[in-house]
């Protein structure tokens, strides 16, 4: 039976979770990121967060890299104040994915940043963020869909090479770029949907959320780009 390659995803940390008859402080993720993973062909890991110190410790394991959505990313990284409608942060996750995002690059190991982790990625290379986005959400806790166009001759269009319906639940996106990011995607209304960097490395940023769709290609690339296994 072939090996397939490990995919670390990060994941929340929250103050209470309920299942069962327990009620506990608890490192979460849902259960669409290990299923995309399995649909492309990996095995998931959970990387909660954890000493920073330990990042690279942890990229080193594994053979590709998701950073997954979740809480608003603090202000701060990318030294602005928090506006109104920006949520509370969530330091300790913030620290630990910018931690592993840092050995990634470093490491060459394969990177995909799924919504926060896409806007993660940009204020990892020193970019900032639109803290709310008008117009790109249905109704609280309902994903929508809209068409992103892919900019042609990026890696994104090499693997979607259409305008592709996606699944949305957008708040906030990338204002400024980070360094050496270009956008690889856009919304209609020219919100970037993709970022990535040009180059040997596999780095792509998405501002959609694919697992809770159905089109497994952009984690498929993922896969492919992070075996065989052990090997980065």
């Amino acid at each position: 039976m072939a090996v397939r390659p490990l995919i670390g995803v990060s994941t929340y940390l929250e103050a209470s979770a309920r299942w069962g008859v327990w009620e506990l402080e608890t490192a979460l993720l849902p259960a669409g990121y290990p299923r995309l993973v399995q649909s492309a062909g990996g095995v998931a890991a959970m990387l909660p967060p954890d000493d920073p110190a330990y990042a690279a410790a942890a990229v080193a394991r594994v053979d590709g890299l998701v950073i997954a959505g979740g809480q608003d990313v603090e202000p701060v990284r990318y030294g602005a104040e928090p506006e109104q409608r920006t949520g509370p942060p969530n330091r300790a996750r913030d620290t630990w994915e910018l931690a592993l995002i840092d050995a990634a690059l470093a490491s060459g190991t394969p990177l995909l940043g799924i919504c926060r982790g896409m806007q993660l990625l940009n204020v990892a290379l020193g970019g900032t963020l639109v803290q709310h986005l008008e117009g790109h959400a249905v109704e609280q806790g309902v994903f929508g869909s809209h068409p992103v166009k892919p900019v042609p001759g990026t890696r994104y269009a090499s693997i979607v090479p259409d305008e592709d319906d996606v699944p949305t639940y957008h708040h906030q996106a990338v204002d400024r770029l980070g360094r050496n990011l270009v956008a690889s995607a856009h919304a209609a209304d020219g919100t970037v949907e993709a970022v990535e960097l040009p180059g040997l490395a596999w780095v792509l940023g998405v501002q959609w959320h694919p697992e809770m769709g159905v089109d497994v290609r952009v984690m498929r690339a993922l896969v492919e780009a992070s075996g065989p296994p052990g090997v980065h």
